[in-house]
């Protein structure tokens, strides 16, 4: 691995380190994005790891209380020295990362933007242990990796790249579990999974994906079996099979009673306009979303906590060729978006099994809303 980045590191650039001819077009529209999805860094302590060149640095110590930055080329690291280091609240390291250490629950955040698909499977296992490890409670890690195949253009004479499937990382991630000293076990629950859009519709690649996992106690008491409850549902209520049977009984793109005329009935009181932006929170395989962009022209984001009901739905989606309906694996509970981002906050079948209902509706005014409507 060294002397592959050793080839691709001469003149620390971006487009190098992206190993892309089009980085500096591509960093535009997917920075942002990339910083959309992570929660609030506030008095955080921040781990960042595969930092390069500081593409990522450079925004998230504007962020967070301190930012640690490490990355094991020597000309990225001063390269991110020479852009960042002048900054009171940011430490820049030459470290390998399979190496690394940090006190246990010493860190709010770790950021990681394709690392893992550079690692071995044991080295991946062992340093995912060590997050859990290193995070307080509550903490978050967010990853993203190139899965199924290479994203840049970059001529490559040898490429040690292992290019998981997001089925790998995602059992991974759902599977570990670490014990605190005094016995508490803890593990990862999915905030959110998404493909990176920009690559969508940049690149035609649907294959750039994103993690965002909090830690989270792990309870004696398990989900039927199942360390999460997302993996109750994929494996359990709602197989891919499952779903396609429900679909049956309840209609095209539509997995509970009512159906299509439930659906519409809704959503016709809502006075959607053109270009409105709307939030489907529990949106199954996307069947309500389909009938509010095509119908009124508005532009919708599904979030369900089913693996299995977001692919059938992205699939959906390819098939129909709607670009303004997206889907991603979140848990409306812990997800969190920019003040005012959508106009409509919609949710059907889903909200009774929320336990603590007005800690969501919270959410859903202050974080979501701005002069806008929920139903």
């Amino acid at each position: 691995m060294t002397e592959f980045w050793k080839e691709h590191s001469k003149d620390a650039t971006v487009e190098e380190m992206m190993l892309d001819s089009r980085a500096k077009e591509l960093t535009e529209y997917e920075l942002p994005e990339i910083l959309s999805m992570l929660p609030p860094l506030a008095g955080y302590r921040v781990v960042e790891l595969g930092a390069g060149i500081g593409r990522y640095t450079s925004h998230l110590l504007t962020k967070a209380a301190h930012v640690t930055a490490v990355d094991f080329m020597e000309s990225f690291v001063q390269k991110n020295r020479e852009n960042n280091g002048h900054h009171s609240n940011v430490t820049i390291v030459q470290a390998d990362v399979t190496k690394l250490d940090f006190p246990q629950h010493s860190v709010n955040f770790i950021f990681s933007n394709w690392l893992l698909m550079y690692l071995s499977d044991e080295e991946l296992k062992t340093l995912m242990e060590k997050m859990l490890n290193w995070l307080q409670p509550g903490g978050f890690l967010f990853f993203r990796e190139s899965c199924n195949h290479r994203s840049g253009d970059s001529k490559r004479d040898f490429n040690p790249t292992l290019y998981r499937s997001e089925a790998q990382y995602t059992h991974l991630v759902s599977s570990l579990e670490v014990e605190a000293p005094q016995g508490q076990k803890f593990g990862f629950d999915v905030v959110l999974k998404k493909k990176v859009q920009t690559y969508v519709e940049m690149k035609n690649n649907p294959n750039q994906i994103c993690w965002l996992l909090q830690k989270v106690p792990r309870s004696s008491e398990t989900q039927k079996g199942f360390n999460t409850f997302q993996q109750f549902l994929d494996n359990q209520q709602y197989t891919r099979r499952g779903i396609l049977r429900y679909e049956k009984m309840f209609g095209a793109g539509y997995v509970s009673t009512g159906g299509p005329s439930t659906t519409k009935e809704f959503v016709d009181l809502l006075n959607l306009k053109p270009g409105q932006k709307v939030l489907d929170v529990g949106c199954g395989i996307g069947g309500g979303d389909f009938y509010m962009a095509k119908t009124f022209g508005v532009e919708v984001l599904g979030l369900d906590l089913s693996d299995n009901m977001v692919e059938i739905a992205s699939e959906r989606a390819l098939a129909e060729k709607l670009p303004t309906v997206q889907f991603e694996v979140a848990d409306a509970t812990k997800r969190t978006f920019p003040e005012g981002s959508f106009d409509v906050v919609y949710s059907r079948d889903t909200i009774l099994h929320i336990d603590d209902k007005l800690a969501l509706f919270r959410r859903f005014h202050v974080s979501h809303m701005n002069q806008s409507k929920s139903f």
